[in-house]
């Protein structure tokens, strides 16, 4: 399973990383101001399952909620995860709902 340590944020592409075995998870990110766009989940279908999409989603919140950033879930993946798990809402920017 993943572990925190895996999860790297790689500034100058502006994207979150998880290796697992010879391929690269992936969310996109675009940052203004106090505000992370989170714009698109790449996983290869051979590990894309829910309970490692819930776990790498869950660590990459978790690393910008320490920097205390809003989070503005543009992809449809990561919408449906914040819908499922009510404890990130309040990482939303105020008056955005989802």
């Amino acid at each position: 399973m993943i572990e925190t340590a895996e999860v790297t944020d790689n500034d100058f592409l502006r994207q979150f990383e998880y290796k697992i075995d010879n391929d690269l998870a992936i969310i996109e990110y675009s940052l203004q101001e106090r505000k992370i766009f989170l714009t698109k989940f790449i996983v290869s279908e051979e590990h894309d399952n829910e309970a490692f999409r819930d776990k790498f989603i869950t660590l990459v919140l978790e690393n910008i909620q320490e920097r205390n950033l809003s989070v503005m879930p543009t992809c449809p993946t990561i919408v449906k995860f914040i819908r499922k798990h009510r404890q990130y809402r309040s990482m939303l920017p105020i008056g955005v709902r989802i």
